[in-house]
């Protein structure tokens, strides 16, 4: 489907992602669209659903907008569009206020190719983030006392979420006042898998959920916040307190 000589109006929509929650998105597009580049040989960006060009593997476009063809994909959501040069497919899950969209240069058969290619591995990669992210919120209301007793079970099995698993909680209190660039870097140490939690609690406050063996030792545990305690000051200068819970068996003794 063409749009190449239609006009059409910016959209507006407006998202319920949290500043947090938006870099983290973009962080993990950009992780995959570079991989796909190199191999690919070709540059490959994602849009968000305004057309901002939110990860790419040529640098020198992020940032640049996209509106119309923003539009055009919302329009048309499960085909290619092409427009401006480029050839773009939304990826699974796209809804006019809330959504993401692969491109890749030039309009021919092997730039549709290309593109549709793009669109299974961001997708996939969009749909595993969500997952994360659902479970993320589960668990940040589990230490928040947000959520009662007999909804955890319930809720455990709507995200297949193991509530069995000896997990440790590591407090991080940012001395002065809070910087986004610390949850980055933790949500990076603790990336692999989907049983580790990086949660913002307040401005100064990050909570670090982490699944450990059953016979993991105290010791064990201060060598860790250790480590995160070097790795804040030593790549963002960081000042940190950090607080060491005790093992938990179960969900519902984190908080």
């Amino acid at each position: 489907m063409r749009y190449d000589n239609i006009r059409i109006l910016p959209m507006s929509g407006v998202f319920p992602e949290s500043k947090e929650e938006g870099l983290m998105s973009s962080r993990i597009f950009q992780n995959v669209v570079e991989q796909l580049a190199q191999a690919a040989q070709v540059t490959i960006g994602v849009i968000d659903a305004e057309g901002v060009v939110i990860s790419c593997s040529d640098a020198g476009l992020l940032g640049e907008r996209c509106q119309s063809a923003a539009a055009a994909v919302a329009a048309a959501p499960e085909q290619l569009v092409t427009m401006d040069g480029r050839t773009f497919m939304a990826l699974k899950g796209w809804n006019p206020t809330f959504g993401f969209s692969a491109f890749v240069p030039g309009t021919d058969d092997q730039s549709a190719a290309l593109c549709r290619m793009a669109q299974v591995s961001l997708s996939f990669t969009r749909s595993y983030y969500e997952e994360k992210h659902d479970k993320c919120s589960f668990v940040k209301n589990i230490i928040t006392d947000n959520i009662l007793p007999g909804d955890i079970y319930i809720r455990a099995k709507e995200l297949h979420f193991q509530t069995e698993l000896p997990r440790a909680v590591f407090l991080i209190r940012q001395k002065g006042r809070g910087d986004v660039a610390v949850v980055e870097l933790l949500q990076s140490m603790f990336a692999d898998g989907q049983q580790d939690f990086v949660i913002s609690v307040n401005e100064t406050d990050i909570a670090v959920i982490r699944q450990v063996s059953p016979d993991t030792t105290g010791e064990e545990l201060t060598m860790l916040a250790k480590t995160i305690e070097d790795r804040l000051k030593t790549e963002l200068f960081a000042r940190v307190t950090i607080g060491i819970g005790t093992v938990s068996e179960h969900l519902r003794e984190l908080a």
